[in-house]
């Protein structure tokens, strides 16, 4: 694991990230933002985007919690992404994490599990067996994954869901906060409730 990264994005989500890279006793090189909202975030000084040296970046990690910013900061950036992994998550020796992406304080992930790039696994989840999670997905606090899931990208599982095992969820889906997902997702889904029902689809430009 690297010994210091650069954070994008100066959001809350911005502060959970430094904890984390706190429990490792990583450094923060800096922190930048598109649209910097105050000069500082905790200790640590905010530089505008525009004017930072990307040439010099050893490490980074894109710090926002929209899955589709994500994406498009990491799509025109040539750097290298670090990973952030909580000490106080558990996470077995048989997963597979891809670059950018981060793990926080309390989450499971079990054997066999595959989470892509840029991807967000929050406080608390649970990730079972055998599940594939493609790039840019987002796990929010609580939320549970069942064994055998397949998640495409850029989906959002709320927070404290349930997804029983074998379930395929598309891509760019929301899962709602709270809701009981017993079958199959297609792409662009809204779902909400128990058990989980589409109310609606967001078809947008990727």
């Amino acid at each position: 694991m690297e010994n210091s990264v650069t954070l994008y994005g100066a959001s809350g989500h911005c502060k959970v990230i430094i904890d984390i890279l706190n429990s490792r006793s990583i450094l923060i090189d800096a922190i930048i933002d598109d649209n910097p909202k105050s000069s500082s975030l905790l200790q640590f000084a905010i530089e505008k985007s525009e004017n930072f040296d990307f040439s010099k970046t050893k490490n980074m990690i894109i710090s926002i919690g929209n899955n589709r910013i994500r994406k498009d900061i990491s799509s025109r950036l040539n750097v290298h992404f670090s990973k952030a992994i909580h000490l106080t998550s558990i996470i077995s020796k048989n997963v597979t994490l891809g670059y950018g992406t981060v793990v926080m304080a309390g989450a499971i992930i079990n054997s066999g599990v595959v989470i892509g790039n840029h991807c967000i696994i929050n406080s608390g989840a649970i990730v079972e067996h055998d599940c594939v999670l493609n790039n840019y997905v987002q796990i929010a606090p609580k939320a549970t994954l069942a064994g055998n899931i397949a998640i495409g990208e850029g989906t959002q599982i709320g927070i404290g869901a349930t997804i029983i095992q074998g379930i395929k969820i598309g891509k760019w889906v929301m899962v709602g906060a709270g809701a009981i997902i017993i079958k199959d997702i297609p792409d662009y889904a809204v779902v909400v409730g128990n058990p989980g029902r589409i109310i609606k689809y967001n078809i947008e430009n990727e």
